[in-house]
This record gives structure tokens, C-alpha cells and sequence, in this order.
């Protein structure tokens, strides 16, 4: 495959992903009420060992859950919250962290 034909495709493949991200978004935020504990109810974290979610790549947190449901990636409270997520769980948890925006300013 030539490389402008794959951009093509994941071009394409990203637009018809579309419609379902919007519906991944809202149910993600229904979902992520379970994490709002740690996390914060927009990703921001409320405890100092808890990350901020707000912004960060659906992909990245996508992997993140997937390591830490089959265990390659410990955590005491992570594995046991992750462990009963399904895939779809996964996406739309992504996409609602994902698509939350945050604003960084650089120290005056």
C-alpha cells in the first residue's frame, strides 16, 4: 500500500467514526461517575496519587484501562476498577476524557 493510500484509509476511517465518538462521549460521561471519586468529575484529579484524565489521547487512556484490567499494569485501586470494563466501556470512557478540553498557560 502506498503511504498517501493508507492516509486515505485512516483518514476515512476516522470520519466514519465520527457519529459513534459523539455517542461514546456522552455515554462515557455517564460512565465515568465511578472514576469522579479519584479523578474528578472532569478529569481533573482530586487526590495527589490520582492522574488528571481531562485531554489526554483516547488512545493512550484506551491502553492504559486494557493494561489495567488484564493486569499488566498494577495498581492496587486501577486493576480492581478496570477489571469488569468491557471494550465499549473502554472506548466511551476514552472518548469522554478525550474530548474534554483544558486550557495551559505558561508561568508569566
Amino acid at each position: 500500500m502506498k503511504p498517501n493510500s493508507f492516509c486515505t484509509v485512516a483518514a476515512l476511517a476516522w470520519v466514519l467514526a465520527l457519529p459513534a465518538a459523539a455517542q461514546d462521549v456522552q455515554a462515557g460521561r455517564q460512565r465515568a461517575q465511578a472514576c469522579a471519586v479519584c479523578h474528578g468529575p472532569v478529569g481533573l484529579s482530586t487526590t495527589p496519587d490520582a492522574p488528571h484524565l481531562a485531554g489526554q489521547p483516547a488512545l493512550y487512556l484506551a491502553a492504559q484501562l486494557r493494561a489495567y484490567r488484564s493486569g499488566a499494569r498494577r495498581h492496587e485501586v486501577m486493576n480492581v476498577m478496570a477489571r469488569g470494563l468491557t471494550d465499549e466501556d473502554i472506548a466511551q470512557l476514552s472518548a469522554w476524557y478525550a474530548a474534554i478540553r483544558i486550557d495551559a498557560q505558561p508561568p508569566q
